[in-house]
């Protein structure tokens, strides 16, 4: 039986190629998983999710299995750099399709607010009438862009008083006359007031199933603004919980934006220990980590006024993690590290 299962058939060559590499290296160093996580210092299912393409390894990890396996960090990480951009392109998909997606089911929601059709009027044997010569049309467009008309009336003796019925008890129509002063302008502002109100309940239906209404106005300030508005859950992918300013103080892994969501925006090395900006475009929200550190060492990261913090308290513990905060872009994020000799860092 292989030791390694097949890598998904949706990942990027790129990254195929790096997470094979990485495979033979563990291979070649006899290693297994759990000695990898003993040895570099991230967890076995960290590990495993690296090597089943299911994750991309960051680079303080890549650095300590080039260590572990006595190979090059250089040429390493040259193909880890060109991974994660393949990896980065492959996001920026993913997250077009679920626009794709949510837009596809706005419009299709949408459609419930627009009007049937107007039936049209029929005669006898269900033929439309025909306009009589000096017949005025009604307006309404019928078939295929033909106005339907009102037929002939018959002839009654109380035909100029309209209300009373005729022969057959029908009401015949009032008889046709020049257009009364002023007839066209009211025309024209009735079909403007009755189109004003189909163009508000269209973008009503937008804003509300948008989340752009009165209790989530996801747009107002959020261009202009460090910290984005929660985004609507219902517009999450499966197993996200929170989006933007929701996400603030909380734990990246427990609310679904690690995992294949999350890309590594900046790196430095303090001393032994690696400083990484982790970003999830999704949940539009970012954190500190630091890797290959020890007990006493520190991490935070800050956005605009807002800083969590993260610290390592138990021996052996080599990777701690902030809470995350609501930016609107990796940029926006700085993480700095204090070691338990003193010495500090800092992202760009």
């Amino acid at each position: 039986m292989p030791r390694w299962k097949a890598l998904p058939d949706e990942l990027d060559p790129q990254v195929k190629e790096f997470t094979t590499q990485l495979r033979r290296l563990v291979d070649r160093g006899g290693l297994s998983v759990a000695a990898l996580s003993d040895r570099t210092g991230y967890s076995r299912t960290s590990w495993e999710r690296y090597l089943g393409g299911r994750l991309l390894a960051p680079k303080g990890a890549i650095v300590a299995l080039a260590e572990v396996t006595g190979t090059d960090p250089v040429h390493l990480t040259t193909m880890w750099e060109l991974a994660e951009r393949a990896w980065s392109r492959s996001e920026m998909r993913h997250d077009m399709t679920m626009e794709a997606i949510r837009i596809s089911q706005a419009r299709a929601a949408l459609g419930e607010f627009g009007a049937p059709p107007a039936p049209t009027a029929t005669g006898a044997g269900g033929k439309t009438p025909q306009r009589a010569p000096g017949a005025v049309a009604t307006g309404i467009a019928g078939p295929a862009g033909v106005s339907p008309t009102i037929p002939p009336q018959p002839a009654a003796p109380d035909a100029d008083r309209p209300g009373r019925a005729g022969a057959g008890g029908r009401i015949p129509a009032a008889p046709h006359g020049p257009t009364p002063p002023g007839g066209d302008r009211r025309r024209r502002l009735t079909m403007f007031l009755a189109g004003a109100v189909g163009v508000a309940v269209v973008v009503a239906g937008v804003l509300f199933l948008t989340g752009n209404g009165a209790d989530g106005r996801k747009d107002q300030g959020a261009r202009s603004s460090a910290t984005p508005s929660a985004v609507a859950a219902t517009g999450l992918p499966a197993g996200v919980k929170c989006a933007g300013a929701g996400c603030t103080g909380k734990d990246a892994e427990t609310m679904g934006c690690s995992g294949d969501l999350v890309t590594t925006a900046k790196t430095v090395g303090v001393g032994a220990a690696t400083l990484e900006v982790r970003y999830s475009r999704t949940c539009g929200a970012a954190w500190g980590r630091i890797t290959g550190a020890a007990r006493g060492d520190s991490v935070r990261v800050t956005a605009g006024t807002v800083t969590e913090r993260g610290d390592i308290t138990a021996t052996g513990d080599t990777i701690a993690y902030t809470p995350m905060v609501a930016v609107k872009d990796a940029a926006a994020a700085k993480a700095c590290v204090t070691l338990a000799s003193g010495r500090t860092g800092c992202t760009p």
